[in-house]
């Protein structure tokens, strides 16, 4: 049995492995899930007044979850995969009882009274909820700040973003605060902090992890998912979100079971297209050349790279009518009731939605049939893309988006996120690894996108890349 306490080196090195070996820990008796969710509560009260990436908490009650797992362990009852192990929920998802803000004054005192599905799914595999991670209002725009909790820092650099909407959840996972975290990616909101906390995140295809009660069932734009330091940690919680659920038109009916299996694999001969800019699109220089730099891991793995991408130049169509069109529905009672607590980007977005038209919409679903009738023969051909995960660095906290990328200026506020949001719109699984380091130690991710519903395949990849890297152990300065 596990001593009754740990000392400061113990729980340091504790809290920084990985959820598999935490979870062994745990379900072998040699540690308490109450002294690992005090570890990190104890990690949160001292790093997180720099980083600002947990904004509600509830430490007692995750205590008396903690001591419950204990004594049902010790009683010998069945586990979960997850039992005793701390999560960050994203503050866009729903958690019965604890305060879920969305990032917006609007929802300031809302407290749900039942579980995001996803949330739902990973205490029931035993997960003890922390607290909550901030996100950008309503998780508009990849820059983690709002007017209920402020910003949040890079823990890489406190004078620069962290990326969003899962901004919160990346610094919590790269400064030792959680064991897991929950996220979700509509135009590459799990992707980018990822990249920019040096972790992994995962956009898993539309309807591996199903989501319910919201407005737009059929769409398949958005999607939830994982977070966590590796790719193990990622499969590791795959396997308990994924999974049928009837309530949703667009769930995948295959269990999550398949997650289970090994994510050893040889990769000699197999064919990956590596895209440095999708032709010509703007991408700062220093990021594109963290990202170059790891071309040769492939070839190492003795898989067949070729300088070859899709063609994707109507995305860019595709993603700002479909994003807007959703907007303006999910925003409609807030633009009549509450526009003077909306930031301008809302509803700027939530307004290019209510002027579409019919055939706007529907051009753009056009687009989209035919961009999957092309992704077909792309992937006959590749079974795997490499690319980038953001077109710059991470920028100021002062922006809340870059101006310029090698000196052209954005449209949009969305725009530069361009290697995340055409992968969006083409329903394919797509994840962000850690690649490396800009000459001034910010982290750069390397996204890697599948063929279709092969989560399981690009899983395996990035366990080949990250043996290979082993980027992710570099730890953040601003936890010592």
């Amino acid at each position: 049995m596990a001593s009754s306490s740990l000392r400061e080196s113990e729980k340091s090195e504790l809290i920084f492995k990985t959820a598999r070996v935490q979870a062994r820990l745990i379900s072998s008796g040699e540690l308490l899930s109450e002294e690992l969710v005090q570890a990190h509560l104890e990690q949160i009260e001292k790093v997180n007044p720099a980083v600002n990436a947990m904004v509600t908490m509830v430490s007692e009650s995750a205590l008396e979850q903690a001591r419950e797992a204990d004594k049902a362990r010790s009683r010998g009852d069945e586990l979960g995969p997850l039992h005793g192990l701390p999560v960050a929920v994203k503050d866009l998802q729903d958690t019965a009882g604890i305060l879920t803000t969305h990032g917006s004054p609007i929802y300031e005192n809302n407290v749900p009274e039942n579980d995001a599905l996803i949330v739902e799914r990973l205490k029931a595999a035993g997960a003890i909820v922390t607290g909550k991670s901030n996100t950008p209002e309503f998780g508009a725009g990849s820059q983690t700040f709002n007017a209920v909790f402020g910003t949040t820092k890079n823990p890489y650099d406190l004078s620069r973003t962290c990326g969003g909407s899962s901004g919160g959840a990346g610094v919590a996972l790269a400064t030792g605060m959680t064991t897991i975290a929950t996220g979700s990616d509509l135009g590459g909101s799990l992707r980018n902090p990822a990249a920019w906390s040096n972790v992994v995140g995962i956009r898993p295809a539309p309807g591996r992890v199903p989501a319910v009660g919201g407005d737009l069932g059929w769409s398949n734009l958005s999607t939830e998912g994982p977070m966590g330091r590796t790719v193990d940690d990622v499969a590791f919680q795959l396997r308990v979100m994924a999974g049928d659920d009837p309530r949703s038109p667009l769930s995948l009916r295959e269990s999550g079971d398949v997650f289970i299996g090994s994510l050893e694999r040889d990769f000699k001969g197999v064919r990956i297209a590596w895209s440095k800019d999708l032709g010509g699109r703007p991408i700062d220089a220093e990021n594109s050349r963290v990202t170059e730099s790891q071309k040769h891991v492939f070839e190492d793995l003795g898989m067949i790279v070729e300088d070859d991408e899709p063609d994707l130049s109507n995305t860019d169509e595709i993603f700002q009518t479909l994003r807007a069109y959703s907007f303006a529905i999910k925003h409609k009672s807030h633009m009549r009731d509450h526009r003077d607590k909306l930031k301008e980007t809302v509803i700027w977005n939530a307004e290019q939605g209510m002027k579409l038209s019919a055939i706007d919409v529907a051009h753009a679903e056009q687009l989209r049939t035919r961009l999957w009738e092309q992704l077909q023969v792309f992937f006959t051909k590749y079974e795997f893309l490499a690319m980038p995960v953001t077109s710059v660095p991470p920028f100021s906290i002062d922006l809340e988006y870059p101006l310029e990328i090698n000196g052209i200026k954005p449209e949009t506020y969305l725009d530069w996120m361009w290697p995340c949001y055409t992968i969006s719109v083409t329903g394919l699984p797509a994840m962000s690894l850690p690649a490396g380091f800009t000459c001034d130690g910010l982290p750069v991710g390397l996204q890697l996108v599948g063929r279709p519903r092969d989560e399981m395949g690009l899983l395996q990849l990035a366990t080949a890349f990250e043996g290979e890297t082993n980027f992710w152990k570099q730890r953040p300065g601003v936890v010592g």
